[in-house]
């Protein structure tokens, strides 16, 4: 499986996302009013209220932000492969889509370079060019999906490759981890905290430590997929 791909042409990422402001209260008029209607479509009980519901904001693009992306690269070194890791992280999301993009646009802006992520092309791919363009950001070449046939779009998806065609379920990265046999080193905090250790704990670097824990995931799904052995702890290096 995936035998014709060269992991060293892929950059893995995952990112982290939170609601753009730290409580409903402080959203504007226009914003709350057009937030109570989508909280009235995904509430599932009346104690479900817009503002109860406010912390999961962040999962959308129209109401929340990037607060990090992490990034990794597989290399050769001396007949030794080695995974590269690099976090962009910034409490003003322009500024890290702006870091992001001059990284792809001075790395990964070649014809046979491929972006892979978990669930990325219902999530992580659209949410940051949503906010590109929210921001007022050109896309770069590797996300910009305009005018491209599906088989062109240079994007993998750990958790698509898994369906096989099947498209009843979402399987997730612990799941997928757990059954190749993956250490998985999340002994901290998990999505549904974001929200309060980003706004009440104000506590980015944990969060970082988070998203550079999916990613080294991800690449260790992709390399299994690939029938080959994981990397060892002493071939992840953080840039």
């Amino acid at each position: 499986m995936l035998d014709n791909l060269n992991v060293e042409n892929i950059l893995f990422l995952d990112i982290e996302t939170a609601p753009a402001y730290a409580n409903y209260t402080d959203l504007p008029e226009v914003f709350k009013k057009l937030w109570d209607k989508k909280a009235g479509q995904i509430t599932r009980s009346e104690d479900e209220t817009p503002e109860v519901l406010y912390p999961r904001a962040g999962i959308y693009a129209e109401y929340g932000k990037i607060i990090c992306i992490s990034v990794g690269v597989v290399r050769t070194t001396d007949g030794k492969q080695n995974l590269r890791m690099k976090s962009f992280c910034n409490d003003d999301e322009k500024v890290l889509l702006i870091d992001f993009s001059q990284m792809l646009n001075s790395h990964f802006n070649k014809p046979d370079l491929l972006l892979c992520a978990h669930n990325g092309k219902e999530f992580d791919f659209p949410f940051i060019i949503r906010r590109l363009l929210v921001n007022g950001l050109p896309i770069p070449r590797i996300l910009d999906l305009a005018g491209k046939k599906p088989w062109e779009v240079p994007h993998i998806d750990t958790m698509e490759l898994w369906k096989f065609g099947d498209y009843k379920s979402y399987t997730s990265l612990e799941l997928l981890a757990a059954l190749f046999n993956i250490p998985t080193p999340k002994d901290d905090i998990n999505g549904s905290q974001i929200y309060d250790v980003y706004w009440n704990e104000k506590d980015l670097p944990r969060i970082q430590t988070y998203c550079q824990k999916d990613v080294i995931t991800i690449v260790q799904i992709f390399l299994r997929y690939q029938g080959k052995q994981i990397l060892a702890e002493d071939q992840i290096i953080y840039l």
